[in-house]
């Protein structure tokens, strides 16, 4: 179902504040589910359950000093932060949240994807670069070389997921999944982008561009006040991204489990009561993935430098050609003779 035009508009500003204000919600869960992990007591103090804690952190980045060093690029140094935002804003336009629910829908929404979550990471090195510091371009080194680690088995596991939708659009991925979601007809290839969605979203245990015990804080070593808070705000917001991209590749989208056997006997549904039900089922999904998220990063430690080289070039990136081999193989006999 196409969107009319005036509906894509509100749509985009809706999934935009949406996405903004996710980076708070994120950061009071994160706070919230690791204090429950490590039997601590969490934020508690600034409004009910500590709910207003991502509220005053904002206030407390706002009023600190923005500091820049004296012999930094200060262009770059102030620009870089920007990049990241942009392209986790940029990411949702073809995303689908429903039937009918999209911004737009790009017979190459696939490729737009792969292309502007790459692009983030050139903030990251420019920041690394611009604050002429050995901590942070070594952290913007890192992430170059990590990006371009699992941005090849990233991509090889979503082309397999091509081979079954027979489409780069977002949409017809979404309904490719109708009957069976990509999670039970690919679970390797479900496994690899979940790990290299990690590595991307530079999130523990492949925070290495950061990496406190050695770096001092990575490629943001030298930021302050609302510019640290941008990076922050964009990791967060790829968190987000990331999920929806999982959900979106191999959750179903906004399909409840094994729709198509059951949704033509269900009562027709109206407009609206339908488009509830789908953004609902999608942030379900997309809630989960975040927690996985947070998880993760609470019970696994960070990897050393050389486990993560070799885990994307000599376990991951072979690990998916094969998928994408076998999965080719198998649905050419089925094509062919079936």
């Amino acid at each position: 179902m196409e969107a009319p035009i005036i509906s894509s508009y509100i749509i985009l500003l809706l999934a935009l504040g949406a996405l903004l204000n996710s980076a708070a919600v994120c950061v009071y869960a994160e706070r919230r589910i690791a204090a429950f992990i490590q039997n601590r007591v969490g934020p508690n103090r600034v409004g009910p359950f500590g709910a207003l804690q991502p509220l005053a952190d904002v206030v407390k980045l706002i009023f600190k000093e923005d500091v820049t060093p004296t012999y930094s690029n200060r262009m770059l140094h102030t620009l870089a932060p920007l990049i990241p935002v942009i392209t986790a804003l940029m990411a949702i336009a073809v995303i689908p949240f429903g039937d009918g629910l999209f911004i737009t829908n790009l017979n190459i929404g696939v490729l737009y994807i792969l292309a502007i979550t790459s692009l983030g990471v050139y903030g990251v090195t420019m920041a690394g670069w611009a604050s002429n510091s050995k901590y942070s371009l070594l952290g913007g080194l890192r992430a170059a070389a990590q990006m371009l680690s699992y941005e090849l088995p990233m991509g090889m596991a979503i082309a397999s997921m091509v081979l079954f939708a027979g489409s780069l659009s977002m949409v017809d991925m979404v309904n490719a999944q109708l009957f069976w979601w990509g999670i039970f007809v690919n679970p390797i290839g479900c496994i690899i982008f979940t790990v290299a969605a990690f590595a991307e979203a530079n999130r523990s245990p492949f925070d290495l561009v950061e990496a406190e015990q050695e770096l001092v804080g990575g490629f943001h070593t030298e930021y302050s006040s609302m510019k640290f808070g941008m990076f922050f705000l964009a990791e967060y917001m790829h968190v987000v991204i990331g999920s929806m991209l999982v959900t979106t590749f191999f959750l179903g989208g906004y399909h409840l489990p094994f729709a198509g056997y059951y949704e033509h006997i269900l009562p027709e549904a109206g407009t609206w009561l339908k488009a509830i039900l789908d953004v609902s089922v999608f942030i379900g999904k997309t809630s989960f993935m975040i927690f996985v998220f947070i998880w993760v990063r609470w019970t696994i430690p960070r990897f050393k430098y050389n486990q993560l080289m070799s885990l994307g070039w000599a376990k991951l990136l072979p690990l998916s050609i094969a998928n994408f081999v076998i999965i080719a193989f198998i649905l050419m006999v089925i094509h062919t003779y079936f």
